[in-house]
């Protein structure tokens, strides 16, 4: 890829079925921000719909079935570090069998997926933004997930609060 593109992301947050006011999220692993907290996603592909996107990389890396799924937020994640560039599209979904559990699809790219509050995510970006002296050992968060969470959409935090 050249270093000059801006590429296409598309996050993913899935409503927990068995704790609505949380979102499936997993460390990464072998890509640029390993070890931060990240969403289910990857890149838009070709002709593809956000939608179609939501899905399909849903389903390739958690195997969940999605429902009701629908813009959330777009962000511009400049990541000079790594020198990428991003703009990353939101997406919102619902998980369609309420009994079904992520189940880490891509071992090679993920640690495993759980389950986390708005709370949650906002206390690990505190963290990820201070980098001070923290006895607490919480994730940091993905670049464009951090972006998310400062941002705070509202249409984010009703669907959040939707039950």
């Amino acid at each position: 890829m050249s270093n000059n593109v801006v590429r296409v992301g598309v996050g993913v947050l899935i409503r927990d079925p068995l704790h609505p006011t949380k979102v499936f999220a997993g460390i990464r692993k072998n890509s640029h921000g390993s070890n931060t907290l990240a969403l289910p996603g990857g890149h838009l592909e070709l002709f593809e719909s956000w939608e179609e996107c939501a899905i399909r990389e849903t389903v390739e890396e958690t195997g969940l079935q999605l429902i009701n799924v629908r813009f959330g937020h777009v962000t511009n994640d400049i990541m000079e570090v790594e020198k990428k560039h991003y703009v990353t599209i939101f997406m919102l979904g619902e998980c369609q069998c309420t009994l079904t559990r992520p189940q880490n699809l891509e071992p090679h790219k993920c640690q495993g997926w759980e389950s986390y509050s708005w709370d949650d995510l906002t206390r690990f970006a505190a963290r990820s933004n201070d980098d001070g002296g923290c006895e607490e050992v919480v994730p940091k968060l993905f670049g464009p997930l951090l972006k998310l969470v400062d941002e705070s959409p509202q249409v984010v935090l009703d669907f959040l609060n939707e039950r």
